[in-house]
């Protein structure tokens, strides 16, 4: 049954540049370091090919899906190491003014099994002055994807996406025993809410979720929390990197405490349709 499968995961934390090409050769060292390790299904975060806030430099040199070397490195990478690899999102040229915030999934033959955009724009002001206009450069995508592997059905999503429970809900409903979200999670933000947010979908879906993340401070002055995550179905952190420096960290799955998860506290099955009742006094 699948509940009773199992499999070794591993996140790939980073600190991506404006060089597609030194970003793309530290993902492969530490996928191979994933791979080494044992994992069997590797995941590396948002925007795991360039990390540049300046739209006109990043669109300089990057091309569409089918001109974009990563995706060939990458799907050379899976087949090497007979994994299934989750590039958590590349930037991808969609049209002439707009990227796609896209992530891969690639099987152990080296085949993109699915693809999923970016739902949800970053578009946002912080206290420290922080602005982010995702929506100003990158194209939102149109739907959720649920990619049913031989490892586990996986749920596909990306950063500011955590904060949109109905997303990780609807996954969960649709089969969803794993939960994905690679993210560049700003320091602001993360030390603030990141493992709140990851553990609580975790907890409300009955579902693991793995979280590789950017971190550090970046070549175009931005600075992200780092401290990847893998949470199991009842909450509890199976590893975490400790800072906010490259590297992997490991988990056994075993999607025998989803399972148990939702047998415990069937949420997702009583979960009653209803209308917000307003009243005025």
């Amino acid at each position: 049954m699948a509940e009773h499968r199992k499999f070794r995961a591993a996140c790939v934390q980073m600190r991506s540049g404006i060089d597609r090409s030194q970003n793309t050769d530290d993902a492969l060292r530490l996928i191979a370091e994933a791979a080494k390790g044992g994992a069997n299904f590797v995941t590396t975060p948002e925007m795991t090919n360039v990390v540049d806030r300046n739209p006109r430099r990043m669109f300089e040199n990057l091309g569409d899906e089918e001109a974009l070397q990563e995706i060939s490195a990458f799907a050379g990478a899976a087949k090497e190491h007979n994994i299934w690899l989750l590039v958590g999102s590349m930037a991808v040229r969609a049209s002439d003014d707009r990227a796609a915030n896209r992530g891969f999934l690639f099987g152990p033959d080296g085949q993109v099994v699915a693809r999923y955009d970016k739902l949800h724009m970053f578009d946002v002001d912080l206290p420290n002055g922080e602005s982010w206009k995702e929506s100003a450069v990158y194209q939102p995508g149109k739907c959720p994807v649920l990619v049913e592997t031989e490892l586990a059905k996986i749920g596909l999503t990306i950063c500011y996406d955590v904060r949109f429970p109905k997303l990780y809900r609807t996954l969960a409903q649709a089969g969803a025993e794993v939960l994905c979200v690679p993210a560049a999670f700003t320091k602001q933000t993360g030390e603030a809410h990141w493992k709140t947010l990851l553990t609580a979908r975790a907890i409300e879906n009955g579902a693991f979720v793995i979280a590789p993340a950017q971190g550090g401070k970046h070549e175009d002055g931005r600075e992200t929390y780092g401290h990847s995550l893998i949470i199991d179905p009842w909450g509890r952190v199976l590893a975490e990197a400790q800072n906010d420096e490259p590297g992997v960290i490991f988990s056994e799955i075993d999607l025998a405490l989803a399972y148990d998860a939702r047998q415990r506290i069937p949420n997702l099955t009583l979960e009653q349709s209803f209308e917000v009742s307003i009243v005025k006094p």
